[in-house]
């Protein structure tokens, strides 16, 4: 065998044998990018023109797509009133502050003089008047009531009168009851004359 030959035929062993150029070999795969995290300030630090940090305190309440919310808490409070009510509280209640606080100042704006206050004595004065029409409506209640048991009493006394009527009378001292006699009609030959005896004429 000439030289040449036993390179070709090493080559072509090499080659072939290798896994790369297998046909059933997958190209190598890559790990999934994530898309880009595009990272937003909080409404509160967009409004007040800083640096929104990673671990603001007004992040997770003041969200970038309502601005009106810290608008509104801000007017009334301020920002630094806001962030130290916030440091002050523990997590779980700070959604709830943040509520009461934009309620709060909501009722402020609309009545700078009682604010929230007014809008609790309008609601309580409602549930005054509702409490009265329910006490009138119950008290209208037992009267028809009363008025319908009065009603049913009167048409079982008027039912069972009228079935008293409508019972034949029983005879009196053991006489039978039989066909009435007219005192005009009298036997002719009874003993104790008619009423014909004498003539009508002469």
């Amino acid at each position: 065998m000439e030289p040449s030959d036993t390179t070709t035929t090493f080559l072509h062993h090499h080659f072939s044998s290798s896994p790369s150029s297998s046909p059933t070999s997958s190209p190598p795969s890559f790990p999934p990018t994530s898309p880009p995290v595009v990272l937003s300030p909080c409404a509160a630090c967009k409004i007040l023109r800083r640096r929104c940090v990673d671990k603001c305190v007004l992040a997770p309440y003041f969200p970038p797509t309502e601005p009106l919310k810290f608008t509104t808490a801000h007017r009334v409070f301020g920002a630094s009133n806001i962030i130290k009510f916030l440091q002050e509280l523990p997590e779980s209640q700070r959604a709830d502050a943040v509520s009461s606080m934009v309620y709060e100042a909501n009722a402020r704006i609309r009545d700078p003089v009682y604010g929230c206050a007014g809008a609790i004595c309008q609601l309580q004065k409602q549930v005054s008047e509702l409490q009265a029409q329910l006490a009138r409506a119950q008290a209208d209640l037992v009267t028809m009531q009363a008025q319908h048991a009065h009603l049913i009493a009167l048409v079982c006394m008027e039912m069972a009168q009228s079935q008293q009527q409508c019972i034949p009378s029983q005879p009196v001292d053991g006489l039978a009851a039989g066909p009435v006699v007219d005192a005009f009609y009298l036997d002719a030959d009874s003993s104790h004359g008619s009423i014909w005896e004498e003539p009508l004429w002469t």
